[in-house]
């Protein structure tokens, strides 16, 4: 069965009998031509089943109106909540997204880079996988000068433009949270520290202990995946510790909600006996009883400022060399996870 015939704009123009430069121009609602006129191309157009040519047309401005987003993967809330922020931009300034995910690993995110390379984006937004160690992958597009943007997982250099919260102060003001509650035998649960912000956080966990003379024990740093099956093992190895720590600093709320339910079904209590404070403020935070004290981490500002800087340097509006670190406020949310010095009466 033979394919139908895509229509061009020469066969509006035999239609109506006027010049295609006139159905051009009407087809971009250019005020040139009259209402009337455009009104009758773009009926015209939509009654024979006309598709503009996108493709031809971005290939002459040598521009594809393309962002591309790699992100280390799709489930989690805050990921969510960056796309959020990312579409709303895009949207309302004309850009299409694509989105890939690495699944954590430095080979899918090179493919993704390349990927997104070969098909032209104008600019790319990426947060990095786990195990990635050097940014070569995206050495071409600095080369073409295809503006990259790094967010949440980063590497430091002068080259990049990066958006980030402060990591080191939030694993700081978490810990101290936990000690200004009576904890002093405080585990932190958090993931791969070769990646800058489970670092940062473990530095500020570390440096809180320092100056409340409370010492530090590579025994109570647990580095897990950040997964369900994360929160339940540390559970279980925060239960044959001896003695039991009495807080705990989770760097990602799903992991913690399973960590404090796992710790009930030991006859623990959260926070008479362990209290707990997470990370992201994710929905789920509010849920579990009790709620959850977390660090609200504003992914939606993050990803509608990543775009906005990347499309506004695309635009002429800004440099985004000018601007080394952009860094977005954060916020601890007490809750009654780990109010321990309020829980402890009958």
């Amino acid at each position: 069965m033979k394919s139908k015939k895509e229509i061009t704009i020469y066969d509006i123009a035999e239609k109506l009998a006027i010049s295609s430069a006139t159905v051009s121009r009407a087809l971009q609602d250019n005020p040139v031509i009259n209402k009337q006129t455009r009104k009758r191309v773009q009926e015209t157009a939509r009654k024979l089943g006309y598709r503009a040519n996108t493709f031809a047309s971005n290939l002459r401005k040598q521009k594809t109106n393309t962002i591309g987003v790699i992100v280390h993967e799709l489930r989690s809330n805050f990921i969510t909540s960056v796309l959020a922020g990312i579409e709303k931009v895009t949207s309302l300034t004309g850009y299409d997204l694509i989105i890939a995910h690495s699944n954590e690993t430095v080979k899918k995110e090179s493919a993704n880079a390349l990927n997104f390379y070969h098909k032209r984006v104008d600019g790319l937004i990426a947060s990095l996988a786990f195990d990635t160690k050097d940014l070569s992958h995206f050495l071409p597009f600095h080369e073409k000068n295809i503006p990259v943007v790094f967010f949440d997982r980063v590497q430091n250099s002068p080259k990049n433009t990066t958006v980030v919260i402060d990591n080191y102060k939030c694993g700081y003001q978490a810990t101290k949270h936990l000690i200004n509650q009576g904890c002093n035998k405080i585990t932190l649960v958090t993931a791969n520290l070769n990646r800058n912000v489970y670092a940062d956080r473990h530095r500020g966990y570390k440096d809180a202990l320092f100056d409340h003379g409370i010492k530090y024990s590579e025994e109570y740093v647990l580095i897990k995946d950040l997964s369900e099956q994360g929160g339940i093992e540390a559970a279980h190895q925060v239960m044959k510790m001896d003695p039991l720590p009495d807080g705990a600093f989770i760097t990602n709320d799903f992991s913690a909600v399973v960590f404090m339910r796992t710790l009930k079904n030991y006859g623990v209590k959260v926070p008479q006996d362990v209290a707990v404070v997470g990370f992201n403020n994710d929905p789920i935070s509010k849920i579990i009883e009790p709620q959850l004290s977390t660090i609200n981490y504003p992914g939606f500002d993050m990803g509608e400022i990543a775009a906005r800087s990347l499309i506004n340097h695309l635009n002429g509006v800004s440099n985004i060399g000018n601007t080394d670190v952009i860094v977005i406020r954060t916020e601890l949310i007490v809750r009654d996870s780990s109010t321990k010095i309020f829980k402890s009466a009958p």
